[in-house]
């Protein structure tokens, strides 16, 4: 009898309960926040996560991500699924035809300009801006949503990979979180004049197509200071804010960072 406990017992260990706790569901697109004791090892799929002296870390899942994430607090283990998401289609008329189809010299710029932006992306500091309540960095309409299909001209293209907050030129954008800059860029080929900022622990924001920026790389930003102005910069139909939430290389869904389902109007 001794015997067949202690087997039941070494069974049923790797399904004991974890300590940890996360913020939000786990599904296609989420940045997710956690919560651990301090001194815990967190391991996601095998690769160690950082942890903050708070016992904060995070993690991020990308729109097609699909199966299961094993996250692994000190010694054990807990299998999560990955919830599925239904995504949007989206069409865009009356781009530039240079701006759909790059000419050669249009794609060695690109080629340069991502590179730049991955090497922003691959930062990863120990600032706390990525704990914070996220706010709205613009007033105005939601003209675009993450994961949307995206079929321009009538082409069909990669998937939107952020959040589109339409209004007039010159609108205030705000840093939605505390961090730094790590990338302030007057003209890109997609994204016209952008703005970086790391929030720590991998997880960053990109502000895209801005008419005017206000800061300067390595400035340390706080949450709603003001860092640029809404523009129609780059590959765009019409003056509004892209705003992109990333961990690492994964593009992640702002919208549910949000306090409210919809940005404040325009005064």
């Amino acid at each position: 009898m001794i015997r067949r406990l202690a087997l039941l017992a070494a069974l049923l260990a790797p399904l004991a309960a974890h300590a940890f706790t996360l913020d939000a569901p786990v599904e296609q697109g989420r940045l997710i926040r956690g919560q651990t004791s301090p001194k815990a090892t967190i391991l996601l799929d095998g690769k160690k996560l950082p942890v903050s002296p708070e016992g904060k870390f995070v993690f991020g899942l990308a729109r097609d991500a699909t199966g299961t994430i094993t996250l692994t607090e000190n010694d054990t283990a807990s299998v999560l699924p990955i919830a599925p998401r239904a995504w949007d289609i989206q069409r865009i008329e009356g781009l530039p035809p240079g701006k759909v189809n790059p000419d050669p010299e249009g794609l060695k710029r690109i080629q340069r300009e991502a590179a730049l932006i991955k090497a922003a992306r691959s930062q990863v500091t120990d600032l706390g801006g990525f704990v914070e309540a996220f706010r709205w960095p613009a007033n105005g309409r939601i003209s675009g949503i993450y994961g949307s299909q995206r079929i321009l001209n009538g082409e069909p293209r990669a998937p939107h990979l952020g959040l589109d907050i339409a209004g007039p030129t010159g609108t205030v954008i705000r840093a939605p979180a505390s961090g730094r800059v790590v990338l302030a860029e007057p003209d890109l080929f997609f994204t016209g004049r952008t703005v970086m900022i790391d929030h720590g622990h991998g997880v960053g924001s990109i502000f895209a197509h801005l008419s005017a920026s206000s800061v300067t790389v390595g400035q340390v930003i706080t949450a709603g200071q003001e860092i640029g102005a809404v523009g129609a910069t780059g590959r765009v139909t019409g003056p509004h804010l892209h705003w992109g939430v990333y961990w690492g290389a994964v593009t992640l869904d702002p919208l549910p960072l949000m306090p409210t389902p919809v940005p404040p109007p325009l005064p």
